[in-house]
């Protein structure tokens, strides 16, 4: 009996509701199936670098790559051709930039004839055909937890709040929040607030009283495309600001891309879509 082993490596590449799939192509299988993108590892090849490899000729998107893998291995014995087979599979999670192009296959007369973002709950529930062992790849995968200190500020000035628009590379973007930002290490948060404020808004900030402690867990796609499990714990200052400054965005290409003076009342009646963030803040000063 022929004895065949073949090791090959694989990405869960997650965007919002989304992944990554490629189709088979028809000498590989009858009728229409899909798989995640992936191949087989070359000999002396690192796992991962096989991975950004294969994922980039089937997808034509260029990933990046977590630590941990998943591994499927399965063993067959093929009645009547006298083959036992064993394939291994080092599942990993992959994500790409938000920016990325749409998905293309690259390689030419290869195992993939076309590549798409696929609604995930259809994968799910079985109504889109894939290969077995991606559907239990999918179960196995683990979205990044990241824990995130930020700080905010609330500015008024009369019935108007200074609010920062999110920017197509943040969660929520389009939505209007408050200006402000994650804490570094080792930085004091009124000095991170400061420093946030110039670059989001142009504007010297005086940092104020602590208003209140606002969290929120989500699940979703992080700026850099990474499937996160994101809790961010955010601390809210009062701040003020000159009365004759006129803000604007400092940074380039950042979450950030408008900053405005909006009346609270074009808030409160859903005329601008705010996040979480700004309505608790609104209701918790004084």
């Amino acid at each position: 009996m022929s004895r065949r082993q073949r090791v090959a490596a694989y990405a869960v590449v997650v965007r919002a509701e989304e992944i990554l799939l490629a189709r088979l192509a028809p000498y590989l299988v009858e009728g229409e199936v899909w798989t995640l993108p992936g191949g087989g590892i070359e000999f002396g090849e690192d796992p991962r670098d096989a991975v950004v490899r294969e994922v980039h000729e089937e997808t034509g998107l260029t990933v990046n790559v977590g630590e941990r893998a998943w591994i499927d291995s399965v063993r067959r014995y093929t009645v009547g051709s006298d083959a036992d087979t064993h394939a291994v599979r080092l599942v990993f999670e992959g994500w790409a930039p938000v920016d990325s192009p749409e998905p293309r296959v690259v390689e030419v007369d290869g195992s993939t004839v076309d590549a798409r973002w696929v609604p995930l709950a259809a994968v799910l529930d079985v109504s889109w055909p894939v290969v077995g062992w991606v559907r239990t790849a999918i179960e196995e995968h683990v979205a990044h937890r990241v824990q995130r200190l930020a700080v905010k500020a609330l500015v008024r000035r009369n019935d108007d709040v200074l609010l920062a628009r999110l920017s197509r590379f943040a969660v929520e973007a389009g939505h209007w929040t408050l200006p402000g930002g994650g804490v570094d290490h080792g930085e004091r948060p009124a000095a991170a607030l400061v420093r946030e404020m110039a670059e989001e808004t142009g504007l010297v900030a005086e940092v104020g009283d602590l208003l209140d402690v606002h969290d929120l867990h989500l699940t979703g796609t992080a700026p850099n495309g990474r499937h996160e499990d994101f809790h961010a714990v955010n601390l809210i200052f009062a701040v003020t600001v000159p009365d004759d400054a006129v803000p604007r965005v400092v940074e380039t290409d950042g979450t950030t891309d408008d900053v405005a003076w909006i009346p609270v009342s074009d808030i409160a009646s859903g005329v601008v879509a705010v996040t979480e963030v700004v309505r608790h803040a609104l209701g918790s000063a004084p």
